[in-house]
């Protein structure tokens, strides 16, 4: 009689256990994935100063996320305060025939508040050239800048830095040492020989390279 119990009641077990199973499964929420797209800017302001007279292949570069980002249906999937990490990728000192100096960078991650971090293809971009593509949810587009690899070049008014390197030449925009000091187009024979400084608190874009996708953002977990 003790074992017909103890079999009735392994057997109660199972089926409850199968039927929790069941309904959690049923119950667990799928996470779902928003894209966004390839050529989105993100306004972004530096943490620290860059200066190609000491700053080397590899240094890290942080910046900060100054508008949030929305998928294409405006929902947030990168909010204020995120992080962009990146490095140095080039250097170029100013030289003594008037060659300015210059630095390149590349962003490869974005660090968002709740811990969660996505990888990227990011550049810095110049701000201006998207001013007139920002939509509803406050994302730039910078649609000129697929054909470009540039770089922070030497010169400028108050210690600012050209973005610059044009595929085919060119000219670079403005990167003003204060905050969101953002000019306009600068011909290339301007302030040569001087090393690019740009300052803490520089806003610019980092221009996507590549499509990512993230779930809603959710808070800090």
């Amino acid at each position: 009689m003790i074992f017909k119990n103890s079999l009735a009641t392994v057997a109660i077990l199972v089926f409850l256990g199968l039927g929790f199973h069941q309904t959690y499964s049923q119950t667990k929420k799928k996470i779902v994935y928003y894209s966004i797209k390839t050529g989105t800017t993100v306004r972004v302001r530096l943490d620290h100063d860059v200066s190609s007279k000491t700053t080397n292949v590899g240094v890290p570069v942080r910046a900060t996320v100054v508008d949030p980002v929305y998928s294409s249906g405006g929902v947030l999937l990168i909010p204020s305060g995120s992080v962009v990490h990146g490095k140095v990728d080039s250097v170029a000192r100013a030289a003594k025939n008037g060659q300015p100096g210059s630095f390149g960078v590349s962003f490869t991650s974005i660090a968002l508040p709740n811990n969660r971090q996505v990888a990227i293809i990011g550049m810095p971009v110049p701000l201006d050239e998207a001013k007139n593509t920002v939509d509803n949810e406050g994302t730039v587009s910078a649609k000129k800048t697929s054909n470009r690899h540039l770089k922070f070049i030497g010169g400028g008014a108050a210690g600012g830095a050209i973005i610059g390197g044009i595929a085919g030449g060119g000219t670079g925009a403005l990167i003003g040492a204060g905050v969101g000091a953002v000019g306009g187009l600068i011909g290339k024979n301007v302030s040569k020989g001087k090393e690019a400084e740009v300052k803490s608190g520089t806003e610019f874009g980092v221009y996507l390279g590549k499509s990512i996708s993230l779930p809603k953002y959710a808070g800090a977990r």
